[in-house]
């Protein structure tokens, strides 16, 4: 009798073209190579230290997105170096300050179903949300991968996680995932995959799922998978322009760990500060006054996200005291945000509304924090000194909780500004 699998199983299994199970070491043939601007550098130094390596170019994705425009010299250099390399090897796959690469690679139909994406850049486990194996690697991974088009993997166990219930008002995916971290910790899932399913998946938009698929990292998982129903079909098909299938684990599949989480009884959640190994309800955090709120990145900064903001911040003012910046996910959210009115109500209740990308979440160039400051954001991570002084603080919580919370200059439920 065939053994039962996980979806991780069925994706390595189809891309080696045999059965394989967890734990066994493969070459496997990878569908797309992406990187970014702060990380291809070092894949190029990589890369040209394998003399005579051929670039397999067909394969290469490369995303400006986490420092643009660049802000200084330094970074204006590196993104000289990068377009050098580009022109070089004749790169078709490029996209400038288009928006963040866990976003637009979707958007622009690379993420299919069942396929294999390695990216230099940890959150590539988002591609999870579209029942494809997507994880982070090094550099040199990456340069290895562009010489050969494929790597090595040892194939991971697979923590099941089964959600039932629906999501209460006022709570959103993201609450349901600082939930899943909660349970599991942040070292709970090391080398492991995160299969989320339940009688809730089905129920979430892409978006959410896209928000959970996103944090599997932070639970130390190599990616985080969502199973591809007829609501992610609907959502490719027009973009990625080919035959797809629905992809699902095998019944009484072999998982090496159970998490059930009953989504009724959830409340809004926040993480404080550093890393996401403390998360509270926002009752016994309200009140914490705050210099920043930053609404966007790669887990929370899409339409479904702007739009809760937007019924937040529809004809009030964010306090005084409060910097409140917003960066679309994307150059295709932000044009949709500005014909749905989003942008407008953001510009007019006093916000800030920046270029796509990365942006506060790296700490670089826009929206650092001084000695001292605190800020609640709608990222993944909170680690010290993520987003400038590592005197400051960050506060993680959903886009709802941060829209609530601009409002007052505090830490708020949403409930109270309803």
């Amino acid at each position: 009798m065939p053994r039962t699998k996980t979806l991780t199983e069925k994706i390595f299994s189809k891309k080696v073209g045999r059965e394989v199970q967890a734990g066994e070491v493969v070459l496997a043939e990878v569908d797309w190579i992406m990187s970014h601007d702060t990380t291809t550098p070092l894949a190029i130094e990589s890369f040209h230290q394998m003399q005579g390596a051929r670039l397999h170019r067909d394969k290469v994705i490369i995303v400006f997105d986490h420092v643009v425009p660049a802000p200084n010299p330094n970074a204006a250099l590196l993104h000289r170096k990068i377009f050098e390399f580009i022109e070089e090897q004749k790169i078709d796959h490029v996209h400038y300050a288009q928006g963040i690469c866990h976003q637009i690679l979707p958007e622009l139909g690379y993420i299919t179903p069942g396929s294999l994406v390695i990216g230099a850049d940890s959150h590539t486990c988002t591609y999870g949300a579209f029942a494809c194996f997507g994880t982070g690697m090094g550099a040199t991974d990456i340069a290895v991968a562009w010489a050969t088009g494929t790597n090595w993997f040892r194939v991971p166990g697979s923590v099941l996680v089964e959600i039932s219930g629906s999501l209460p008002k006022f709570v959103y995916a993201k609450d349901l995932v600082l939930e899943v971290v909660s349970r599991i910790g942040t070292a709970g899932a090391i080398y492991q995959a995160l299969e989320f399913t339940g009688e809730t998946i089905p129920k979430l938009s892409i978006s959410e799922r896209m928000t959970i698929a996103n944090l599997a990292i932070e639970m130390g998982g190599k990616a985080g998978l969502v199973p591809a129903d007829q609501k992610t079909l609907d959502y490719l098909q027009p973009r990625a322009q080919k035959p797809m299938e629905r992809l699902q684990a095998d019944p009484k599949a072999n998982y090496e760990n159970y998490i059930s989480v009953d989504a009724n009884k959830m409340e809004p959640k926040v993480a404080v500060p550093h890393g996401l190994e403390q998360i509270r309800n926002v009752s016994e955090v309200a009140g914490i006054k705050l210099d920043q709120v930053f609404i966007g990145t790669c887990t929370n900064g899409r339409l479904e996200d702007l739009q809760v903001v937007h019924e937040v911040l529809r004809q009030r003012q964010v306090s005084k005291n409060v910097r409140v910046i917003i960066t679309p996910a994307s150059n295709e959210v932000y044009l949709e945000a500005i014909k749905q009115g989003y942008i407008e109500t953001f510009i007019k209740s006093g916000c800030v509304v920046t270029n796509p990308g990365c942006g506060p979440c790296i700490g670089r160039h826009q929206g650092v924090l001084a000695d001292g400051e605190r800020c609640l954001s709608t990222m993944n991570r909170n680690f010290k000194g993520r987003m400038g002084s590592p005197n400051s603080e960050i506060y993680v919580a959903s886009p709802a909780v941060a829209a609530a919370s601009a409002l007052t200059g505090k830490i708020t439920s949403p409930q109270e500004v309803a």
